[in-house]
């Protein structure tokens, strides 16, 4: 096995092609090939290099792919030095542990105590591996990959971190019971979980609704990243977004929006947004069909179509203000949103991981008649010292 950095373009389009090889296109997720690119011109907003891997066999297959990076961020919120990985594809086990080989060297070069990923490029970016529901497909923003990898991280000596999953949850007509009513349901919230708020309720939270527009989507991004990163800095793994990593993410993110999904529950004093749900049609399958590529010919046929991908959708974040938290404000969003899904006509409603840490965020997808969709981890595990690496034929 020989393990090389990626330097010219046949080499970035053997990495992008990796995964179409390897997997089957209707549960895998592509990465977005644009986002890919620009970690290996150094021109996304990540702080530090991001080198691009490939792994070959003898006839110069290649057979893996990842990444190698830091972030003096996460190395903070988990108290080591850590050397990141993430993007990560795998044919064999043979591939595994050559690429593994190849991060603990460039780990010792960089002082680093562990291996962290698979993330792409932070675990409150992307990445993660999933341990359960392998029949069912991948989504936007989350992970999909073989039954057997979750042995292979543990077999070279990984061990799981802040496990997690994703959920589905189907969405009734409009005017039908949620599946979670009734037995299941908390005091009060058979009552209320598939009624949308009145405006009665949002005066009485002290509160105001307000929808999102594209037109609005470049001013709100700025309060959104500053409500996003107050709302989750108590969890473990979360690092403080900047706002060129959050023009990244949302770029692009008025031409997809359906403005009824984008919801933001505003103090009725001050004006101030202490709550926020943002949910995308789930564009998947589309990505799926041009493994990533979604160049401006892409662009234009997913605008031509878009109609088509508004049968389901995606929770990629919600959040509340800290001092809000535990006061109901994301109950109502949630009622809200729900009524709006169904209003739209979707039909099933994803969401990307919830630590199994956070029982909170669990309940309120519970209480929607919800399900788990992927058990979900991280994995890290301490650099091998060099008079410990075992001989495998590196090159």
């Amino acid at each position: 096995m020989r393990v090389e950095t990626v330097r010219t373009r046949r080499q970035l389009r053997e990495f992008l092609d990796l995964p179409g090889r390897l997997h089957p296109r209707d549960l895998a997720v592509p990465l977005l090939a644009s986002t890919v690119e620009s970690w290996w011109r150094g021109t996304s907003p990540h702080p530090g290099p991001v080198e691009l891997l490939l792994v070959r066999d003898a006839s110069g297959t290649v057979v893996g792919r990842s990444t190698a990076h830091t972030d003096t961020r996460l190395d903070v919120r988990l108290g080591v030095r850590s050397l990141l990985f993430g993007a990560t594809e795998i044919a064999d086990d043979a591939a595994a542990a050559a690429l593994v080989d190849a991060l603990d060297e460039r780990a010792r070069a960089a002082g680093a105590e562990q291996l962290f990923g698979p993330v792409s490029l932070l675990p409150n970016q992307a990445g993660g591996v999933i341990t359960s529901g392998f029949d069912e497909r991948g989504f936007v923003d989350s992970a999909w990959n073989p039954q057997w990898y979750p042995g292979m991280y543990e077999a070279l000596g990984f061990e799981r971190w802040g496990e997690s999953d994703t959920w589905v949850v189907d969405i009734p007509a409009p005017g039908a019971a949620l599946a979670g009513d009734g037995a299941s349901a908390g005091p009060g919230e058979s009552s209320t979980a598939a009624r949308r708020p009145t405006p009665d309720e949002w005066s009485r939270a002290g509160l105001t609704l307000e929808h999102g527009t594209r037109r609005k989507v470049r001013h709100l991004v700025p309060e959104l990243l500053t409500l996003l990163n107050s709302s989750f800095a108590q969890l473990p793994y979360y690092t403080q977004i900047t706002p060129e990593e959050m023009a990244a993410a949302t770029d692009g993110l008025s031409f997809l929006l359906d403005e009824r999904l984008l919801l933001l529950a505003r103090d009725a004093g001050s004006g101030e947004a202490v709550g926020f749900v943002l949910v995308i049609p789930d564009i998947t399958r589309f990505l799926q069909r041009c493994g990533g590529r979604l160049g401006p010919l892409r662009q234009l046929q997913l605008l031509a179509t878009r109609s088509r991908y508004r049968e389901e959708a995606v929770l990629v974040v919600q959040g509340t203000e800290p001092a809000r938290q535990g006061q109901g404000v994301l109950s109502l969003l949630a009622r809200e949103l729900h009524a709006n899904l169904a209003a739209g006509g979707y039909t099933r409603l994803r969401s990307t991981y919830v630590g199994r840490d956070n029982p909170g965020s669990a309940r309120a997808f519970v209480r929607m008649g919800g399900r788990p969709l992927h058990g979900y981890t991280f994995y890290t595990r301490g650099v091998v010292p060099s008079t410990a690496r075992p001989d495998r034929g590196l090159t």
